[in-house]
């Protein structure tokens, strides 16, 4: 007997037996759809994250103040302690940690930072909280208050879709102009945002000219980039609060980015006038180190749903192997019969081993299938791109591979040794 002919007695034998192989393939899907489905989903919020949080772009890093930086990683010291510790390991005090970032500072390092013709762009956050009316229409009071200067929509990834950036007389002058986003254009204009342009709105009870209107960048349940109102770095510092400012660097590719985080950092030190015993009390990264931070926790779950699966496929190759032994029993003619007419033990072997693989391929398949459309879901409530994880729908098809090798092999040896005039002979 040959292999295609060992290959085609073990299909039969799964096609004829349609319920046992329909359970058993059920077993096995569901332990598969719970696997790969938990990593589609995870991988799809893996993307959300990197989209959300990856706003400035690959070729572009901030330098933020250190205490609002720890603050936001989860690891800074707390309100209560009187020394931090920093990454070298060595104790500062904490009022040096929360020195917040002055303009006298942002416009040192971006009048002296000159790496090969690199944006800069010195910004302010004044809360996000805020609420602005058109007429009878009012916005939630979620909106960002953002003040940049000329370069802060290419630093930080806006585009506009329609009107104008800020010109050196709106800079000068803080006059009352904005740049609005996409969701705030929706709400105040409904149906037709493009009317916006040259319209005035009330901005914490002021009225603001609107200057232009982002593009959209999506918007996700941790950061809403389109719920953004922008002004001019000297309007917004009209405001009461001692926020620290912010600085943005734009360098023409990416590599060129190492070079020019290093000069970056020499000259934030001297614009915080450090001596060389002292460390960095601010810190530079890159726009995706936030998106690193969260894919990391959820990095747990992976390893969560791999247990999950491992379990399931775990309980599926012990029921595999019963019902292998029960078909073992039903079919011992059967196999008398293969003996009778010539057939070896090893080719009873093969047939009862290709059965098993075969149900669990099956079932890999579609608890792939199932597995992949679920995880989907949380693409489309993230709004990413479908999501198939491929390195894990060939571990799948391995694992369920090997599950059923391994299920197999010991009601195969128990088949193939069956007396064949014995096994004629039962009933």
């Amino acid at each position: 007997m040959t292999i295609q002919d060992s290959f085609v007695l073990a299909w039969r034998t799964v096609r004829g037996n349609k319920l046992r192989t329909g359970i058993t393939v059920a077993i096995i899907a569901f332990g598969i759809m719970a696997l790969i489905g938990i990593i589609t989903a995870i991988s799809a919020m893996n993307q959300s994250l990197k989209e959300n949080f990856s706003f400035m772009g690959a070729n572009a890093f901030s330098v933020r103040y250190k205490e609002m930086n720890a603050r936001m990683n989860m690891g800074g010291p707390n309100d209560g302690d009187e020394f931090g510790k920093s990454k070298k390991g060595q104790r500062e005090k904490k009022s040096n940690l929360d020195k917040i970032i002055k303009i006298e500072e942002a416009t040192y390092f971006k009048e002296h930072f000159g790496f090969n013709r690199a944006a800069v762009s010195i910004s302010i956050r004044k809360g996000g909280n805020n609420e602005l009316h058109f007429k009878n229409r009012k916005t939630n009071p979620q909106i960002s208050l953002m003040g940049g200067d000329e370069n802060y929509l290419a630093v930080n990834g806006y585009a506009l879709t329609l009107g104008r950036n800020f010109n050196n007389v709106d800079l000068s002058s803080g006059r009352n102009v904005c740049i609005i986003g996409s969701n705030v254009a929706a709400k105040l204009f409904p149906g037709k945002p493009e009317k916006c342009i040259d319209k005035v709105i009330l901005l914490q009870g002021k009225p603001y000219r609107v200057l232009g209107l982002l593009k959209s960048k999506g918007s996700s349940a941790m950061m809403r980039q389109d719920d953004i109102v922008i002004s001019t770095l000297k309007n917004v510092r009209q405001y009461q609060g001692s926020s620290s400012y912010a600085l943005g660097v734009m360098v023409n590719n990416v590599k060129e980015l190492a070079p020019a985080i290093d000069e970056a950092t020499e000259q934030m030190r001297k614009a915080r006038r450090l001596i060389p015993s002292e460390t960095d009390n601010f810190v530079v990264d890159k726009s995706d180190k936030f998106a690193d931070l969260f894919i990391g926790l959820l990095s747990g779950i992976s390893g969560a749903a791999g247990a999950i699966g491992m379990i399931t496929l775990i309980g599926a190759a012990i029921g595999l192997m019963n019902i292998m032994l029960v078909a073992v029993s039903e079919r011992t003619r059967e196999v008398g019969l293969i003996k009778a007419i010539g057939g070896k033990r090893r080719d009873v072997r093969r047939q009862f081993l290709f059965e098993s693989i075969l149900i669990s391929i099956l079932g890999a398949v579609f608890g792939i299938i199932l597995g992949v459309l679920v995880g989907n879901i949380f693409s489309l409530v993230l709004n990413t791109g479908f999501v198939v994880p491929w390195i894990w729908v060939v571990i799948g098809i391995v694992i369920c591979s090997v599950v059923g090798l391994a299920a197999g092999i010991y009601p195969a040896m128990k088949a193939s040794a069956l007396n064949p005039i014995d096994a004629l002979r039962y009933e």
